[in-house]
């Protein structure tokens, strides 16, 4: 089986333009996100619903060769599983602060959004139970 290799910048190359391309997507964002949280490698199966969506296969991979290639991840083959680490350490040499300040944006943007969901879903029972 002949398989290309994975491209994974160097340090030098990746750009802040790069990296918030690639988080300008609320999929890769929480992807990265998921990532960054956790100090393990993740494969990319464990993605295929990612906040409350189904994600297809093919879709997961082109989110997850922007990461790689913006820099943000390292993508390595077990087997016929793809694990992904952060590279949020190196990033933070060249540019100190800006991946912790987009992932606790990105954190602080979630809660927002799961607080307002919880609103409209208690509104909709409370309007079915006075129907009733």
């Amino acid at each position: 089986m002949d398989v290309r290799p994975l491209f994974h910048p160097s340090l030098e190359d990746i750009t802040v333009e790069g990296i918030l391309h690639a988080l300008s997507d609320p999929i890769r964002a929480a992807i990265f996100a998921d990532i960054v949280a956790q100090e393990c490698s993740h494969n990319c199966s464990m993605f295929l619903t990612v906040s409350d969506k189904a994600i297809p296969k093919s879709t997961l991979s082109q989110h997850f060769r922007a990461l790689r290639e913006a820099g943000l991840i390292r993508g390595e083959r077990r087997g016929v599983e793809m694990h992904n680490t952060s590279r949020c350490a190196e990033i933070d040499e060249r540019f100190p602060g800006l991946l912790r300040a987009i992932v606790n944006a990105h954190t602080i943007q979630s809660n927002d959004e799961a607080e307002a969901k919880k609103r409209v879903a208690k509104r909709s029972s409370r309007r079915l139970v006075k129907n009733k």
